[in-house]
């Protein structure tokens, strides 16, 4: 008989789940609800949010958009989308992250601070991401994003240079970034970082790395769509070349080998857990 764990840390994070109670509460009050971009990257989630009738918007639609309810989801906003929301008789429920909020008063703070002394400003992270934007937007769009480590040929190192993080980076990236930044940076301007990535996504890596050994086969649950997926499933194969991306219960067709005893579920930050508990069903009728 196989066994079948799901792990215990994975799963929707903490600004996710206040994004998707938000939306909730709000569903209970009221039959329509716009949410700015998907709430999360998992297109099943977002297929239940719909049923309760949350819409689906793009920041093009939100310009046209008129006396309406809008939720911005957890990866913020920048100041643009605010003052567009107020201008339009918009509603805003604001579900952005806690530990991203913080970080864009920070970045704002930051660039208030320095913009007059010509400092740049850098952002660890992925160009176009939502959080990412939303932090650019901290800047007037002047912040330079480096998404690897060749993005460092963008900056000027005889200027001064303040360095962020998006926060789902992993850690040995922003450690690899400030390393070369140093090593480049004249001796005569500053460089100053500032680790800024969430410990409890952060913690995800190793922590999956671990679950993957544990167990013969890995099923690894998640969006296409989600960046923080792709970097765990990663850890997963890394650790475990018997894992396998799916995105639901349908795409296990076949019962495993004879010699699979052990099989992990996971998944991303964006992955329920209740698709978790639905993939966990579906091995184990396929290998009663």
């Amino acid at each position: 008989m196989v066994e079948v764990t799901i792990d215990r840390g994975s799963g929707f994070c903490f600004g996710v789940v206040k994004a998707i109670q938000s939306a909730e509460r709000e569903l209970k009050q009221t039959d329509e609800l716009y949410s700015l971009g998907d709430l999360v990257h998992n297109s099943l989630e977002m297929e239940r949010l719909k049923a309760l009738g949350l819409h689906t918007i793009g920041h093009a639609d939100l310009a046209h958009l008129r006396n309406r309810t809008v939720l911005l989801r957890a990866h913020g906003e920048p100041p643009s989308t605010y003052a567009l929301a107020q201008k339009n008789q918009i509603k805003i429920i604001d579900a952005t992250c806690p530990v991203v909020l913080q970080l864009q008063k920070r970045i704002h703070r930051c660039y208030q601070e320095t913009k007059e002394y010509g400092t740049q400003l850098v952002i660890y992270g992925k160009k176009g991401h939502a959080e990412v934007n939303g932090l650019v937007g901290q800047t007037e769009g002047t912040a330079i994003v480096i998404e690897k480590l060749d993005d460092i040929e963008k900056l000027d190192f005889h200027r001064d240079i303040i360095l962020f993080s998006q926060t789902t980076k992993p850690l040995d990236g922003f450690g690899e970034v400030v390393e070369a930044i140093r090593a480049r940076i004249s001796s005569d301007v500053t460089f100053q970082y500032f680790d800024t990535i969430c410990r409890q996504v952060a913690n995800r890596l190793p922590n999956i790395r671990d679950f993957a050994l544990q167990h013969d086969c890995i099923y690894f649950v998640a969006g296409k769509k989600s960046s923080n997926g792709q970097m765990l499933f990663e850890q997963c194969l890394q650790a475990n070349p018997h894992s396998v991306f799916i995105t639901s219960a349908a795409d296990i067709a076949e019962p495993l080998p004879e010699d699979i005893r052990s099989v992990g579920i996971c998944g991303a930050t964006s992955t329920p857990k209740w698709l978790m508990e639905e993939v966990a069903e579906r091995v184990k009728m396929l290998n009663p």
